[in-house]
């Protein structure tokens, strides 16, 4: 028999499991910022900063007495994460390195076979040389090498040693160690990752358990493609071969949709369902979110959840765009309430507001309103801009 989970107790329920139930204004330790990146599993990086990066506005969301350089300190001076892909570029616990090793090695396979069709066989002859060059002289980044290799200019279009220092990063023989900007700055494996970490291996069985168990204790319930596409680690058939030899640890779960049609079956711990009636409520305050928010990383299932359509207009073209170039999602308690156009205008010292579009629902009630804004200024001082501009009409229909 399975559970059904309400769609009220679904939304709390994963605003629970990505640490946006935490009081938002507690003091936060580096320590501490550690264990909620932890709890999430990552945190995707991203060079857009319209308003703040996404790892730092992802942070930020949590915690408001967040700063940039925490995650800095943990990255380059604590060794407590390492920069590599899940789904995309992420910052990841250096505690889940020797399961990424996993990764590495199917990357060297799928690279080797598929990468000299797009970059011939320079970038592999440039492997050994550019490992010495480190081991000699230290980090290098990709620039270091366009003076004597023709310059990039796009994806395919990577110079050898560029796409040299990807291949050694993608597997395993090159960490970063920290970024210029946003420019990779990359290091020997051994002088990034600890030895307890670097020489630890797990057998093929235990990392697929691994990474089964934690992506679903993070999802909070999750299907089988819910559940490979988390880390972005597994092959589909790991995951039903998990299910099927886990199938006595697991439940069936029955999750209310917004829209009221049909539930969706999902797999859950029996512990989840033991604290549904315990959730907290989130916090009642708006919250600007980065459109790479892992609450909203699995669009279908936001929209299943939370009832909200969600796609970053970037690629779009401007004339066919339905709201902006690059909007943010609004939250306010578990729901989303709409998105906003707005900026971090540096060159002139400005938060600039274009428009607020309300979801379905959303009434603009003095304490919307006024919720909004408080939310507005606290991005402001976060981006370190001196003052705040709102369009005239930024928020009428």
């Amino acid at each position: 028999m399975s559970h059904v989970i309400p769609n009220a107790v679904a939304r709390r329920l994963l605003i629970h499991e990505q640490a946006l139930s935490d009081p938002p204004h507690r003091a936060q330790s580096l320590p501490e910022l550690g264990d909620v990146i932890t709890r999430l599993g990552y945190v995707q990086v991203d060079s857009i900063a319209i308003v703040e990066r996404a790892h730092h506005q992802i942070l930020f969301a949590r915690n408001k007495t967040y700063k940039q350089p925490q995650l800095h300190r943990l990255i380059e001076r604590e060794r407590a994460l390492f920069e590599h892909w899940t789904h995309d570029a992420s910052v990841i616990p250096v505690a889940f390195y020797p399961y990424w090793k996993h990764r590495f090695a199917r990357e060297k396979l799928r690279l080797a076979e598929r990468w000299p069709t797009y970059f011939g066989n320079d970038f592999a002859h440039s492997a050994d040389a550019i490992l010495e060059r480190i081991r000699r002289d230290g980090p290098v980044m990709a620039r270091d090498f366009e003076a004597r290799d023709k310059p990039s200019t796009g994806w395919w279009d990577w110079h050898p040693s560029k796409a040299a220092l990807e291949y050694l990063w993608r597997t395993g023989e090159l960490q970063i160690a920290r970024r210029e900007g946003f420019q990779k700055v990359y290091d020997l494996t051994e002088r990034v990752i600890a030895a307890q970490y670097r020489d630890q291996t797990v057998d093929h069985d235990a990392f697929v358990d691994w990474a089964c168990t934690a992506a679903l204790t993070r999802l909070g319930f999750g299907t089988r493609g819910q559940i490979a596409a988390f880390f972005a680690l597994l092959k589909p058939a790991e995951v039903e071969q998990w299910i099927a030899a886990k199938h006595h640890r697991l439940v069936v779960v029955q999750v209310e949709s917004s829209d009221g049609s049909k539930p969706r079956a999902a797999y859950a711990f029996p512990e989840i369902i033991e604290t549904l009636d315990a959730l907290p409520e989130p916090p009642a305050r708006v919250r600007v979110l980065s459109p790479f928010d892992p609450l909203l990383r699995d669009r279908a299932r936001a929209e299943r959840v939370f009832d909200f359509h969600y796609r970053i207009e970037v690629f779009v073209p401007e004339a066919k765009r339905k709201f902006g170039y690059y909007v943010f999602p609004v939250m306010r308690g578990d729901r989303i309430i709409g998105r906003i156009d707005m900026k971090a205008d540096r060159p002139n010292n400005v938060m600039s507001v274009r428009r607020f579009w309300p979801e379905r629902g959303c009434r603009l009630s003095k304490a919307v309103i006024s919720g909004l804004e408080a939310e507005i200024e606290r991005l402001r001082r976060f981006t370190g801009v001196e003052r705040t501009a709102f369009a005239s009409d930024w928020l009428e229909p």
